[in-house]
């Protein structure tokens, strides 16, 4: 057993977010079999994801804020404290804070076959999607 090092907050890139949003990560593979990341994840009011899906789905934990997520059937569920949110594999969606309040979520899922594509990123989300949460 040992104490992980801590890794620096890093910001965002504006390809794929909107807003200013910063991510701790907390857990990452140590070996060839270990697919398991885990993120603490803070939005700014108003801030968002871009479209994305990930490879083998994403638990999302909310522990600070209110968050919205949002599908391509256009339907967007609202998520408080304490809540936590699936997104099955290969569904496209997208993470946001209220636009009066900063928003804090723990991103829990597994890394893909080929780490580097286990979050696929798209467009960004449009006002007018984001306008319905």
């Amino acid at each position: 057993m040992d104490i992980q090092q801590k890794v620096p907050t890093v910001k965002n890139p504006p390809e794929q977010f909107a807003g200013d949003v910063w991510v701790d990560p907390l857990v990452a593979p140590r070996d060839g079999d270990q697919r398991t990341v885990v993120a603490k994840v803070r939005f700014a009011p108003g801030a968002r994801t871009a479209w994305h899906s990930h490879e083998r789905g994403q638990f999302l934990h909310v522990t600070e804020g209110v968050a919205y997520f949002g599908g391509r059937d256009g339907r967007i569920i609202e998520v408080h404290p304490g809540q936590t949110l699936y997104t099955p594999p290969g569904e496209d969606h997208w993470h946001a804070a209220g636009e009066d309040t900063f928003m804090e979520h723990l991103a829990i899922l597994e890394n893909g076959d080929d780490p580097a594509v286990t979050t696929t990123w798209k467009e960004h989300v449009t006002d007018e999607e984001l306008g319905r949460a």
